[in-house]
């Protein structure tokens, strides 16, 4: 599973090894992707050779020999965007799981988000998926995210599963949300607000609730509906 980033870095490398025989320098990276410094870079070419897709030659500069492609980048160069967040036994299925609904919608799934550390924000379509249209809420607008991580497991959203997201910009005490902190990384959490302050919430005991200014954090949509497979 990569980030956009890592995707990005990873198609800027072989592009690059295709055309010039040579990797990009770490300026030349960091200058493609945007980033304020090399130690990003670091990171991520360290996250692409431990999921075994490049390989450095250290005794050599600027080598590196990119070893596999994700599918995304094989079949039709969509530049997916994958949150990590982590992972552990998952629960029963929740028990106020809406009845089949013969009528349904197609919805966006906007790639992943995590439900654990949050790592990049979430902004492209990777796929769409059919949804009853008893779980859209009025008329706004609606989109779908695949969970990645196991920081809302008490509550019954698992790893893999997708939440339906109804698009808003504000939220109540008590909501599931997805919150973009900082404009950078995107997260699903419980919001509550607590003495001045934004507080998001986990339903697993092993993450810490997150406290933020409010100007720290922006609410992109609230869970009306979630969809799991076995």
């Amino acid at each position: 599973m990569l980030t956009r980033k890592q995707i990005e870095l990873l198609k800027l490398i072989h592009t690059r090894m295709e055309s010039d025989g040579v990797a990009p320098s770490f300026d030349e990276m960091k200058d493609a992707l945007d980033l304020r410094s090399k130690s990003g870079i670091h990171r991520l070419i360290t996250a692409l050779e431990e999921r075994g897709f490049i390989r450095r030659m250290h005794h050599r500069a600027r080598a590196i020999e990119v070893l596999k492609l994700p599918d995304a980048l094989q079949k039709s160069g969509f530049e997916a965007k994958v949150i990590d967040g982590g992972a552990r036994d998952k629960p029963p299925q929740p028990a106020q799981a809406l009845p089949v609904d013969a009528s349904s919608l197609s919805l966006p799934i906007m790639g992943r988000i995590a439900a654990g550390t949050p790592i990049e924000a979430v902004s492209a379509v990777v796929n769409d998926i059919s949804v009853p249209a008893s779980m859209l809420r009025g008329r706004a607008s609606h989109y779908a995210l695949e969970v990645q991580g196991d920081s809302m497991i008490d509550l019954g959203i698992n790893d893999g599963d997708i939440v339906v997201i109804r698009e808003q910009d504000t939220a109540d005490n008590g909501d599931i949300v997805v919150a973009l902190v900082e404009g950078l990384e995107a997260t699903l959490k419980r919001f509550r607000r607590q003495n001045g302050m934004i507080a998001l919430e986990a339903a697993n005991p092993a993450y810490e609730t997150r406290l933020l200014r409010d100007d720290q954090v922006q609410v992109q949509g609230r869970l009306v509906g979630l969809i799991r497979s076995y």
